[in-house]
């Protein structure tokens, strides 16, 4: 476009300088000069149309008025104004102006005598204009002035038209844009409704079936012991009353953790409060403690090494994600291998981070077709784990830990997990949990490692299961 409004600007400038050669020192002359020289310059003011369209529209239009300028260089910056301002008003002073500089220009041109007129050059007869022959038009003076209005008029016309669809083109794609903004919005309301009807009818089955049994095992523990209660006075009997009273307490709670999931999957914004980080869902010394007692409450023989300092610092996010670590990790236990010892392990200080063993032995009479579990997904094969004797120390000597705190400094107590052959891959072994669709395990170790944190597990040579995981202090 710069080329252009230059060769233009030369050109209509070099005609207009003709009459003028013969006494380039006059005042005049001087003018065409320099008018000459600015046509190489002026022109470059078109770089600054896109960020100030109107102020250049009207330098233009001085420029092409004042110098013997051809009205290529306003017309120019008439359509850039166009394509890039919507408001009528301006538009229509804009479209006035530049059809009186174009026409000035042109008829300025036409009015010169006929040896420095770009028009008289068109209409002039074959062989006449050049080689020092005088220039003879084809037609009178009038008739020319007359058509260069004309050509002034169609080429403000084409300048409009021009900018006028480029504007209506962006006017296209910016309507475009909205639709297709507002189609992906409304699916994405359609895929929340979906999904909330989804959740919806999880809820309605989840109350009516899980709710539905965890209310009665609370009502047949709540019968167990009025019925122990009506037995001899001896240990067995007080024994089997408080194990009645620790299920149908447990239930209860159960029931309670129930009905707030499914309100949780009724009303997600309260779910999203809910899934945040709270104090009894947290690794806090009180709900660690409560976590212990309901473990060994339930009948488990739980060796526990707890060495935590400065828990209040722990970042929330961490301390639920280790709080469910130690949840999922004596859950585990207690499904896969019932009525064996388990050992716990929580080391948390600021300088080491979050460290989290569980160990408990294979069940005996599972041995015989266990199978090694690979490292979880995130570990290399070769890396260290935790390793356990043959028997659960108490608590004071819990099972040997190994494993990398966040702070990078290795536990003193070390062991290694073996690289399982590949084909230990095809099939769980008995007394290790399955993968369930990203729960248990698997999705601890998902959780683990979307806060920063490693999860491993595994089955040492001595037959332990070891669960390790280590988390940053901070998120």
């Amino acid at each position: 476009m710069i080329p252009c409004a230059v060769f233009c600007c030369l050109a209509q400038c070099s005609f207009a300088a003709q009459r003028y050669v013969a006494d380039a020192a006059n005042a005049m002359g001087t003018l065409m000069i320099v008018a000459t020289l600015l046509s190489f310059v002026l022109p470059f003011v078109l770089l600054l149309r896109d960020a100030r369209p109107e102020p250049v529209f009207w330098c233009c239009c001085a420029i092409v008025s004042l110098l013997p300028y051809s009205p290529a260089l306003m017309l120019m910056s008439l359509t850039s104004l166009l394509a890039r301002r919507r408001d009528r008003s301006r538009t229509l002073r804009a479209i006035v102006a530049g059809s009186v500089v174009s026409v000035w220009a042109e008829t300025r041109d036409a009015y010169h005598p006929a040896d420095s007129s770009f028009w008289h050059m068109v209409f002039a007869k074959p062989g006449t204009g050049t080689n020092g022959v005088p220039l003879v038009p084809l037609t009178d003076d009038l008739t020319i002035v007359i058509f260069a209005i004309v050509a002034a008029m169609t080429e403000t016309l084409v300048a409009v038209l021009i900018g006028l669809h480029i504007r209506s083109k962006a006017a296209l794609d910016e309507a475009d844009a909205r639709v297709n903004a507002a189609r992906h919005h409304a699916e994405n309301l359609q895929t929340d409704l979906n999904n909330q009807q989804l959740a919806d009818a999880i809820a309605a089955e989840a109350h009516d079936t899980l709710a539905h049994s965890l209310s009665l095992i609370a009502l047949n523990a709540s019968a167990l012991q009025t019925e122990a209660s009506h037995l001899p006075d001896s240990a067995q009997a007080r024994t089997l009353a408080q194990k009645a009273e620790d299920i149908r307490r447990q239930s209860a709670g159960a029931l309670d953790e129930a009905h707030s999931i499914i309100n949780m999957l009724r009303d997600p914004a309260q779910a999203w409060r809910q899934l945040g980080p709270s104090t009894s869902t947290s690794l806090t010394r009180e709900s660690l403690d409560d976590l212990i007692t309901d473990v060994r409450n339930s009948g488990m023989q739980l060796n526990t090494w707890i060495d935590i300092s400065q828990i209040s610092t722990l970042d929330d996010d961490i301390a639920k994600v280790a709080y469910r670590a130690v949840q999922e990790g004596l859950t585990n236990a207690r499904r896969h291998a019932p009525g064996t010892p388990v050992s716990l392990e929580v080391a948390a200080a600021p300088q080491d981070g979050v460290h989290i063993h569980i160990s408990n032995p294979v069940p005996a009479d599972r041995e015989a077709t266990r199978e090694a579990v690979p490292p979880a997904p995130d570990m290399p094969a070769s890396a260290t784990t935790p390793s356990a004797p043959s028997s659960i120390a108490p608590a004071q000597a819990a099972a040997p830990v190994s494993g990398t705190p966040a702070s990078g400094k290795p536990s003193s107590r070390t062991g290694a997990l073996p690289s399982p052959d590949p084909a230990s891959r095809r099939e769980t072994p008995p007394g290790v949990p399955e993968a369930r669709n990203g729960a248990g395990l698997p999705g601890l170790v998902a959780r683990v490692r979307s806060a920063g944190g490693t999860c491993r597990y595994g089955v040492d040579e001595r037959h332990v299961f070891h669960v390790d995981v280590t988390l940053p202090w901070h998120g």
